[in-house]
């Protein structure tokens, strides 16, 4: 059957501190390993919440119960308490994933301005807050990430065009409403290097609520998706989520997918699974595109075929 990379997107203390932990314990019983992202610098969650003007974003947070997942402690960093600094406050949590043999890779530096921001910024914002993720990645796991996974899924030419220079081979920026095809970028100089696996399945906050769906028939709605589907997939899990309340869901859909047969996987092991028998350097090149998906607020970078 098919391969199931599973991403865990971390934008939080708390998340950093429980639901990563929580994660790689379950997934752990399983002998199972995934791919880490983390976000390194302040937790700013509390700034978030000028995105309730946004259209779509009050229906999507009250279909998923942003204050029972995050916590009101969090809701309240950068605006009524000080951001802390999840690098510094929760290194030993990032390094024992890391060791458990999980794949590391960067998230963000500050998780809010890079998903609210980076779209419109130039080479110098970009180029900072990368930087700030990739030397304080180092300081804690004393060696390069092994790739990266844009916060929102939210990204600038700039930022693409750094995974480059920093020798990135594969990343997740963007989303795809269909099965796995890898791609690479196109810049004015030329096409990308690194390769691009965007999601491709929807996120269990996307499915909650909709037509009364709770979070397990939200995985009932993903299994049958990829029931006797032959094609690879990416699947994003948050540490916030899935590693706290949504667990049990969480659980539930690890069972199903080794039921059906499906390999889940790292995003690496991903990776070479392509480069060993798909032949990457004949993929398509494709624009950066932004476009909308359902039950997501806003928009957001969309592979473009």
């Amino acid at each position: 059957m098919a391969k199931i990379a599973l991403k865990v997107d971390i934008d939080t203390l708390r998340g950093t501190q429980e639901g990563a932990p929580n994660l790689a314990r379950t997934l752990e019983r399983y002998g199972l390993k995934a791919t880490f992202l983390f976000s390194l610098g302040p937790d700013h969650t509390g700034w978030a919440l000028k995105r309730v003007f946004r259209p779509g974003f009050l229906q999507k947070v009250s279909r998923t119960s942003v204050v029972e997942h995050y916590g009101i402690k969090t809701l309240l960093y950068g605006v009524l308490m000080p951001g802390p600094d999840i690098g510094k406050q929760a290194a030993a949590e990032m390094q024992a994933i890391d060791q458990a043999g999980h794949e590391s890779g960067i998230h963000a530096w500050d998780h809010v301005a890079w998903h609210d921001e980076v779209r419109n910024k130039d080479a110098k914002w970009t180029k900072t807050m990368m930087q700030k993720s990739w030397d304080r990645f180092l300081e804690i796991f004393g060696h390069a990430p092994q790739t990266y996974g844009a916060a929102g899924w939210q990204m600038n030419e700039i930022a693409f065009e750094q995974l480059d220079q920093w020798g990135i081979q594969y990343s997740s920026d963007g989303r795809a409403q269909a099965n796995l095809i890898p791609y690479r970028l196109a810049f004015p100089s030329g096409k990308s290097k690194h390769v691009q696996y965007p999601t491709t399945l929807p996120t269990l906050d996307e499915l909650i609520g909709v037509d009364d769906a709770d979070e397990f028939a939200a995985v009932d709605k993903l299994l049958a998706i990829t029931q006797s589907n032959p094609n690879d997939q990416v699947f994003t899990l948050h540490a916030e989520l899935e590693g706290q309340k949504l667990m049990p869901a969480f659980e539930k859909l690890i069972i199903g997918w080794l039921n059906q047969g499906h390999d889940l996987v790292t995003m690496g092991q991903l990776h070479q699974s392509w480069e060993a028998t798909k032949q990457l350097d004949k993929i398509a090149v494709l624009p950066l595109t932004w476009g909308e998906i359902p039950n997501r607020s806003g928009e957001l970078i969309i592979q473009n075929n």
